[in-house]
């Protein structure tokens, strides 16, 4: 029942912040315009993760208690915030986001946020020792860019967050944790929230504000929840949950090494690009993300109770899967299946 709570009141909160902020971002000039890259054609309010963000801190205190963790997320989260909102005025370099980026991961690890082992499969521990830090930080590091990379759509990357995390939340369950699965209901609450008026058509879009908070509370809960579990499927389970948006990075890093282009440099081979490239309109592409999304969380919830041989047999053919229907849809490529489409760049 507390659960439920959380997540009520932080869903209300989303609700009620939200309008105010899309004001707001008007008034001071957070706004993305249309142009020959993008699939907005009108100026719509950007910096949403504003709200997320309030929906989430509000409660916070009051559902959990101020140990170290909660610190670290509460000051680790607000500097993401601010580092997310000044990109979304300025237009910040992608060096200094991404060292902005590093200080949020180590502000999370100051406060005791870390992956000190690696669950050994043929028994025991991988005690990772000097390795923790940077380990941890590349961890945090990744998430966060692949939610912000997935944010190419109306809704997408706020439903796609919301699946992963009520995974992460089913698991921690699963696992008697009580941080990670509370951490993870007020993120699923407040992203629910925001998804009315982030929807196609949407009224406000997140930004880099809100994608780059979202994957960081996102590292925050598979740190402190799935990854602290003695099981050897544990690193299978946040794999599973956020593979789309994982996978969908990963894709894009192969393609533009393989094509010659630097990795770093925008392209519209993305899965939501391919998706709108074969005939599907916004809603359609973002709602067939969210079942893939929704049938891999369910996968993730039932392999981290099996045996680690049976779930790595799962886990390799579900990836296999993944990547044939990638390569179906052309991801690997550059260029456009087909041309007269106007895509938003990512």
């Amino acid at each position: 029942m507390l659960y439920l709570a959380a997540f009520i009141i932080t869903l209300i909160l989303s609700l009620a912040i939200t309008p105010v902020v899309i004001k707001l971002a008007h008034k001071f000039g957070f706004i993305d315009r249309p142009g020959e890259r993008k699939i907005n054609t009108k100026i719509i309010a950007t910096a949403g993760g504003t709200a997320i963000y309030l929906a989430f801190m509000i409660p916070l205190r009051f559902f959990l208690p101020p140990n170290q963790t909660i610190k670290g997320i509460i000051i680790g989260g607000s500097f993401m915030l601010i580092l997310g909102l000044l990109d979304d005025k300025f237009e910040i370099s992608a060096p200094l986001k991404f060292f902005g980026q590093i200080i949020g991961a180590l502000i999370l690890i100051y406060y005791g946020v870390k992956i000190n082992f690696i669950t050994n499969p043929f028994g025991g521990f991988i005690y990772l020792g000097v390795y923790a830090i940077p380990f941890t930080v590349f961890w945090i590091v990744s998430i966060i860019n692949t939610i912000n990379l997935i944010d190419g759509l109306d809704g997408l990357a706020a439903g796609v967050s919301i699946i992963a995390v009520l995974t992460l939340f089913a698991v921690a369950l699963q696992e008697n944790q009580l941080v990670a699965p509370m951490l993870a209901v007020l993120l699923a609450g407040s992203c629910l929230g925001f998804l009315k008026y982030n929807f196609n058509p949407a009224q406000i879009f997140m930004g880099d504000t809100g994608s780059m908070f979202i994957g960081y509370i996102i590292a925050a809960v598979s740190i402190t929840g799935a990854l602290k579990s003695a099981a050897a499927v544990t690193i299978f389970v946040p794999m599973l949950a956020l593979a789309i948006p994982i996978l969908d990075t990963t894709f894009a890093i192969i393609r533009r090494i393989f094509n010659d282009r630097p990795i770093g440099e925008a392209d519209h081979g993305h899965i939501h690009h391919r998706l709108l490239a074969i005939g599907m309109n916004q809603r359609q592409a973002v709602i067939s993300v969210y079942i893939i999304s929704a049938i891999l969380g369910t996968i993730a919830f039932v392999i981290n109770g099996i045996k680690f041989d049976h779930a790595l047999i799962i886990f390799t053919s579900v990836i296999l899967i993944i990547i044939y229907g990638a390569k179906r849809l052309g991801i690997f490529s550059v260029e456009l299946p087909q041309e007269g489409c106007s895509l938003e760049d990512s």
